[in-house]
């Protein structure tokens, strides 16, 4: 029985000087392919690592020509819809080659596949997230990288929101760039209205350069709970799955239209 094979998932990703970074991108990736094992699954980086985006275009497109696959899902693996998510990456995939057939998925946040990572992370560090009176107990501070994009910051705000609803005492977002509170000044804030223990999450998904600025700006401030990276986790490889079946799904309803 004929299946048509499947549109090819390419992760896009910012890229970084610090190996951290790719190496946790292809560690995500792996565990990517390792759930869906029949999807082609590729990685192209937007800045400092190889494969370029473009190279991987370009090499997708001389495949299709010689009878290959020409659809392709390009998923930015973000958080948030910011500058590279409305402008970088439309702009790489526009300049592709006209051979392949490309829809940009939609980010990966917000998502609770999202903040389930984020509790598992914070578990790992020492808090149970899964007891309500730990919780009760806890001021959160929700570090993201930081953006000047409106949209961005909004986003991290409500999530923040959201999250006191979970049993948390309180819960601040706060920015390693861009945006105002840092991490430091974020803990320091929940310290001086009471709150006696502090953990700090940051909302990113690689090391890297901010990264470290919100796990210095939590020792620095006396943190008592600093949480790792979001990295290759079970929740994001199944969120990356999602959202590349999200976009195959909205391309049929646009065919059926």
């Amino acid at each position: 029985m004929y299946r048509p094979v499947p549109p090819v998932l390419l992760v896009i990703a910012h890229g970084s000087r610090d190996p951290r970074h790719a190496a946790t991108v292809h560690a995500l990736v792996r565990r990517v392919r390792a759930l869906r094992p029949e999807l082609r699954v590729e990685t192209g980086f937007l800045d400092f690592n190889v494969p370029s985006v473009e190279q991987v275009l370009e090499r997708l497109a001389a495949e299709a020509v010689r009878g290959g696959v020409r659809d392709v899902v390009a998923l930015p693996l973000l958080l948030t819809r910011a500058f590279h998510a409305k402008s970088d990456i439309p702009a790489v995939l526009r300049q592709a080659p006209p051979v392949l057939n490309i829809r940009q998925a939609e980010v990966l946040g917000p998502s609770p596949l999202l903040l389930t990572a984020l509790e598992q992370r914070l578990s790992e560090a020492g808090l149970d997230a899964s007891d309500p009176s730990q919780k009760r107990s806890t001021g959160l501070v929700l570090a993201s990288a930081g953006s000047t994009d409106p949209e961005a910051i909004a986003v991290i705000a409500h999530i923040a929101r959201e999250l006191r609803h979970t049993g948390w005492c309180a819960v601040r977002p706060a920015f390693a760039s861009a945006s105002l509170p840092r991490t430091e000044d974020a803990v320091r804030q929940l310290r001086a209205e009471g709150v006696q223990r502090v953990a700090v999450a940051p909302y990113v998904i690689a090391p890297g350069f901010l990264p470290d600025r919100i796990a210095h700006g939590a020792r620095e401030a006396g943190a008592d709970v600093l949480a790792e990276v979001l990295g290759a986790s079970a929740e994001l490889a199944g969120l990356l799955l999602r959202r590349y079946d999200q976009a195959r799904a909205a391309d049929r309803l646009a065919v059926s239209a």
